[in-house]
């Protein structure tokens, strides 16, 4: 397996890089073994996956995390199109910035049933028993983050259900709705639509399950809006992109103009100069944003209502928290809850309606703009 490049061990014990507002360094803590699986893709489809991947390096720079892998969903057997493919290229970019090596992976290229799980090709599994094999190796339990399709974890859970008893600390499941009325639960949120029944499978994993569920309910017929049992938010990207440095700007414009640089250059793209009007032109734009609460969560932090990122227990009320529940889902991705303050290894995001939002950009802005 690949391991840190010397230079970024060096300036992670020697630095004390404090989060925005908090008083924790990197000294403080022990980074958090964690696995990163997400739809990244090139094209894009939704350019929040990149602002995610970006949030996990900035976790992993400041010490909080140790990102051991990254795992795309193959596109096509996501049902997307067939000009997109696997962002490994974003990963690489990250690499660079950070100098780290983090392992990048590809899904399973299809829905696979239980009989192609045990008896298919060695090829259409190497990337979910590549995933395995990271999670048997972590010294530690590893926290796994669904930001995409549900489908790679649930093979691999069902391919090696100890390693997951064993090995996982907390899967974080960033898909569906949190309304508790399963006739208010359709449409399927999309990273549900990808494959249902792997959806369902995540709250039969032996492991605590935090629930993000997108959006409290979808409703077509508005723009969406922050809700209590929802994650979803939104920020200005002026607000934030111009705070960064050159080569994260760098790596945001080669994924926001992917469909017009070719992959190739993907190291020109980076640390070339700025395309200063590609940067005004996104700065005009809003994005949506899904996971970071579950990100900053699980590398035990929180966030105040004034923005700032704080550890976890050092804050009686921040702008989240996650609420202990008895769900269950059905094959068809529809689920059901109640809350049951018993529950040890089921929990739903809760948020703060009137400050989430603007407490999260805060908080995104200070964490991005560490990243060198």
């Amino acid at each position: 397996m690949k391991t840190r490049l010397a230079p970024a061990r060096i300036m992670c014990s020697l630095l004390l890089t404090f989060l925005a507002g908090g008083n924790a360094s990197a000294a403080d803590v022990a980074p958090v073994p964690t696995l990163h699986t997400t739809d990244l893709w090139r094209p894009h489809d939704d350019p929040d996956d990149h602002w995610d991947l970006a949030t996990q390096y900035a976790l992993a720079w400041n010490g909080r995390i140790d990102l051991r892998g990254v795992i795309v969903d193959y596109t096509i057997g996501a049902g997307q199109r067939r000009d997109k493919s696997p962002d490994i290229v974003a990963v690489a970019q990250m690499n660079y910035v950070t100098g780290k090596a983090v392992p990048v992976l590809t899904g399973a290229p299809r829905k696979l049933s239980p009989e192609e799980l045990r008896t298919g090709p060695a090829a259409r599994l190497a990337g979910t028993r590549a995933f395995l094999e990271l999670m048997r190796q972590s010294p530690r339990p590893v926290v796994i983050h669904i930001a995409g399709g549900c489908q790679d974890v649930a093979y691999a859970a069902r391919l090696a259900p100890e390693v997951f008893a064993r090995q996982c600390a907390a899967v974080y499941v960033n898909a569906g709705v949190g309304t508790p009325d399963p006739a208010q639960q359709r449409p399927l949120e999309c990273n549900v639509g990808y494959d249902p029944a792997s959806y369902a499978a995540m709250f039969d994993l032996p492991c605590p399950v935090y629930w993000l569920p997108c959006f409290e309910v979808i409703d077509r017929s508005r723009p969406a809006c922050v809700a209590q049992y929802g994650s979803f938010y939104r920020f200005h990207q002026g607000d934030i992109l111009p705070q960064l440095s050159d080569r994260m700007q760098n790596y945001f414009m080669s994924m926001y103009t992917g469909g017009q640089s070719p992959a190739s250059l993907w190291f020109q793209q980076l640390a070339g100069p700025k395309n200063v009007e590609a940067i005004a032109a996104e700065s005009r734009r809003d994005r949506g944003m899904w996971c970071t609460a579950g990100f900053l969560h699980a590398a035990g932090l929180a966030v105040t209502k004034a923005g700032q990122i704080v550890p976890r227990d050092s804050v009686a009320a921040g702008v989240f928290d996650f609420t202990p529940v008895r769900v269950t889902c059905s094959p068809a991705g529809v689920t059901a809850w109640t809350k049951d303050p018993q529950s040890r290894n089921r929990f739903i995001l809760r948020v703060d309606v009137q400050h989430y939002q603007a407490a999260m950009t805060t908080a995104l802005k200070s964490l991005l703009a560490k990243l060198p």
